[in-house]
């Protein structure tokens, strides 16, 4: 009986150190169908964990960087550039049992493998995959140009819905009318770095506009380096300090200069 006990005990600590390592580095929304976990990643990416569901926002950065995360059931994907459509991860990782929710243009640089669980949404039309709703969004630069980096239409921000909780992926993007027109947003990923998107004023200004509860500055890398998420943050809580601004480290490597 004791060695018996000795051998549960051993199990049950293999079990806690697995939940903790699966979680570490997460956040935790609740919702009204149990929580919803939040880990960032790497620049645009992040992992979300929900009814036994794990979601992987634009896989990027080789299978390392999601060591201790699930295999994903469902993979979003924004946009074609290669920080949001990386195929040479996409392939890494274990993507057997996911479905991909792309726009056309993502779709059509797809290997034959993933193309056949592949759902194309473009801006504004919805899905629901697993009991989570998925609208797409226009993603896209100011002023319109035909040389724009990213031209309104090809790629898509979203809108997730779990439960009673609404969460916005902005993609890359500058401060549009649909975003500032988005209401009753829970959670919000806004993207911040010139000269591919926006700068701290332009997503600051946004965020006041359509005031989520809770945000996070991500993908803000750019030509000179990480912008300055700390003034983002303080521009934010100076317009509105009921907006919580939650800064976290996306960019791990950075820490080992």
């Amino acid at each position: 009986m004791k060695l018996k006990s000795i051998f549960l005990l051993a199990g049950l600590l293999l079990i806690l150190t697995a939940q903790a390592q699966q979680t570490k580095g997460t956040d935790r929304i609740e919702t009204k169908k149990g929580p919803l976990l939040i880990q960032p990643v790497l620049h645009g990416t992040l992992a979300l964990t929900w009814d036994g569901k794990t979601i992987y926002v634009d896989p990027y950065g080789g299978a390392a960087v999601f060591k201790g995360i699930a295999a994903p059931d469902l993979i979003l994907i924004t946009d074609i550039h290669p920080d949001h459509l990386d195929l040479k991860t996409l392939e890494a990782i274990n993507t057997n049992k996911a479905t991909i929710v792309v726009p056309q243009a993502v779709a059509d640089k797809l290997p034959e493998n993933m193309k056949k669980r592949a759902v194309v949404i473009g801006n504004n039309d919805h899905t629901e995959q697993y009991g989570i709703s998925i609208t797409a969004l226009p993603m896209y630069n100011l002023p319109e140009t035909e040389d724009s980096r990213h031209p309104k239409g090809r790629g898509n921000g979203y809108v997730l819905k779990f439960a009673d909780k609404t969460v916005y992926l902005s993609g890359d993007t500058e401060d549009i009318p649909e975003m500032r027109a988005l209401r009753n947003i829970d959670v919000a990923f806004v993207c911040m770095n010139l000269p591919y998107t926006m700068d701290v004023d332009q997503a600051a200004a946004a965020v006041l506009e359509f005031k989520p509860a809770i945000v996070y500055p991500y993908h803000y890398r750019g030509q000179e380096g990480l912008s300055d998420v700390e003034a983002f943050k303080r521009k934010v809580n100076e317009g509105d300090k009921n907006i919580e601004v939650r800064l976290r480290n996306w960019y791990p490597e950075s820490n080992k200069k």
